[in-house]
Order: structure tokens, then C-alpha cells, then sequence
């Protein structure tokens, strides 16, 4: 299966994947300046493994990937709004950044691209993982040190099909947000502000295809804002407990949370639709495997779980569909 068809592109597949950035073509037009950053970083890296998971959906207004090679986030910082522009050539990374987040991105750009992470704490206890491990060695845990930007589209994410969750987080980010600084591809924006998702009215949730459930969370979230992004500089573990005390946040939403925001690499996440069927099938032939045995599958790699199910994803060793895809609700319409 895995070496004559690709991965279906469902939620999971997307999640622990990657965007796509070619290594050349179509050199970009002569822009403005930003703020420059040179990293370079201690071992191999792809950005589009490292940074694709921050991608939610081709159609995502905060994320581009050009032609050229370069990775385009638009983000909302401490400091303010920024647009960052991140390309990789000869061993070397170089950030750009503009608006009033720039220094703050570039301060984080390291952290953004895996630089705390440590890829040799894993140790691979199946031959899947050690070839995709070795066949992928770019592969880094991102940090973006963003809680709310990774939270709101997750709780967007629950219990709905892929396509549904990228059209709310599409729909309302280019409603609500604004452009994003800087020569930024176009239509990019930066996610509205806290105080803007609390104002947004009941009937725009409905026609961005949110139900009432998810609004109220997104909603609850937003309130305690500072206090959520305070869970920035905590540790996975405690930062997952603050994210739980709002309702309507689960050990789901708050996994993938962090996965994004501290570069987990035990964040396991539990819940899914699919992810368990996926590692059970990869690692044990197992399609039906739910989330207890799925994590007696990754027991052997405790400290480096979602590691372990991002390594996976990788591989392509997925089971084949038993039935059609399910099909979005379309609340909007009712």
C-alpha cells in the first residue's frame, strides 16, 4: 500500500505531514526590506516538514508556500501583527520579518524551526520508523510560542471534516483579520485579535459553518486570552492543564495545542477519528486499533509519542478506505 499510493488526505495525514516548498524556481520580485535574521541551524532541516504543520488547509490566509522556496506566516505577536518570510539555501536559513511582530518572530525564529528540539532522543523500537526517520532527517518539532494562534483553529477542528474546519478558519480569518504587514503574498491576513473573535455575532459563526458548541469554546477562550498565552512559558504539561480548565477544551484540543505552540514531543494526541486506526495498522496491521491501543503501541516511545505518530504519518503505510469519505454537514445552508 505504501509504496503505490500516497496517504489520503485526511485530517491526520494533513496534520503530520508536510506543506510542500520546492528547493527553486520563479526568483520573487523586488520588495521592500524587513528585518533580517541568518540562522543556521546544528543539522538537517525542511521547512516544509517543520512548518507544515502550522498550515491549516491549502486555502489558509496565514501560511504561503512560494514557488520560489519560501515559507510565508502571517502571525499575531505579543508586540503586534507580523509577517515573517523564512527560506532555507546552502546549509543556512534567513528570516525576514515586517510590522510591529517582526523582531519578536525573529527573536523566535529558531525555536519556530526546531532548534530545542532534540530529534536524537528518539529511539526507534520498529523498522518503519527507524527507515522513515532516516529517510526524513529534516524533521523538527516546531515552536511557535503562540497559544491562542494554534487553540482557535483546533477547537475549530473538533468533531467536523477537514474541508469544514479550513473553510470556518478560512472564512473568518479573511473577515475578521487583517493584511498582513509587509510585501506578504496576496490575501494573506493575520488572525483577528481576541476582543475581535469575541465580537464577531452569532450569525457569522453560522454562515462560516460553526456550530454553536465550537463558537461558545472559541468564545470562552478568548476571554481568558492573556492567560492562555501565558501557557506559552510553561511546560506541555501544565500548559495542557490551563487550556483544560476552559470547557469545552479537551485533552484533543489541548494536544494539538501544544504540538504547535511547544514543540511537544509527547503530546500524543487522543480522540481522533482516524489517528489511531493509522499507527495501529502501521505498526501492528491493526485498522481498528482505538486510542488504548494505540498507546500501548507508542509505550515504547514515551517522552517522544507524537513524534512517534508524526514519523508514521510520514511513512505512507496507511489502511485503504473501507467507506466513501463522510461528507460535510453544511450547517450554513440550513
Amino acid at each position: 500500500m505504501a509504496g503505490r499510493f500516497a496517504p489520503r488526505p485526511t485530517r491526520a495525514t494533513v496534520r503530520g505531514g508536510e506543506s510542500v516548498v520546492p528547493a527553486n524556481g520563479v526568483p520573487r520580485q523586488a520588495h521592500a526590506p524587513g528585518r533580517v535574521r541568518v540562522w543556521v541551524p546544528d543539522g538537517p532541516l525542511e521547512l516544509g516538514l517543520v512548518l507544515g504543520p502550522l498550515r491549516r488547509g491549502p486555502g489558509d490566509p496565514t501560511f504561503r508556500t512560494m514557488p520560489d522556496g519560501s515559507v510565508w506566516r502571517a502571525s499575531r505577536t505579543p508586540a503586534g501583527p507580523g509577517t515573517l518570510r523564512v527560506t532555507a539555501r546552502g546549509g543556512e536559513v534567513r528570516g525576514e520579518a515586517w510590522g510591529p511582530g517582526a523582531q519578536w518572530l525573529l527573536e523566535q525564529l529558531p525555536r519556530m524551526l526546531g532548534a530545542d528540539d532534540d530529534p536524537s532522543a528518539f529511539v526507534p523500537r520498529h523498522r518503519l520508523l527507524a527507515f522513515t526517520a532516516h529517510r526524513r532527517p529534516g524533521l523538527r518539532l516546531t515552536r511557535t510560542g503562540l497559544v491562542l494562534e494554534s487553540l482557535i483553529p483546533s477547537i475549530l477542528e473538533q468533531k467536523v471534516t477537514t474541508l469544514e474546519a479550513y473553510q470556518a478558519w478560512r472564512l473568518l480569518v479573511r473577515k475578521y483579520g487583517e493584511p498582513a504587514p509587509g510585501p506578504a503574498p496576496g490575501r494573506m491576513c493575520v488572525m483577528p485579535a481576541a476582543r475581535t473573535w469575541a465580537l464577531i455575532p452569532s450569525w457569522e459563526w453560522h454562515l462560516a459553518g460553526v456550530d454553536d458548541k465550537r463558537a461558545s469554546t472559541v468564545l470562552r477562550a478568548v476571554r481568558v486570552a492573556t492567560r492562555l498565552e501565558e501557557a506559552a512559558g510553561m511546560e506541555p504539561a501544565a500548559a495542557r492543564e490551563r487550556l483544560e480548565v476552559v470547557s469545552g477544551i479537551g485533552p484533543w484540543t489541548s494536544a494539538e495545542t501544544v504540538q504547535r505552540s511547544h514543540g511537544a514531543p509527547d503530546a500524543v494526541t487522543v480522540g481522533d477519528l482516524h489517528l489511531p486506526g493509522i499507527v495501529g495498522f502501521a505498526l501492528a496491521g491493526d485498522r481498528d486499533a482505538d486510542d488504548s491501543a494505540m498507546l500501548r503501541l507508542l509505550e515504547p516511545y514515551a517522552g517522544q509519542r507524537h513524534r512517534a505518530a508524526r514519523l508514521v504519518l510520514l511513512s505512507g503505510r496507511v489502511p485503504g478506505r473501507r467507506a466513501p469519505r463522510m461528507a460535510p454537514r453544511g450547517i450554513e445552508r440550513l
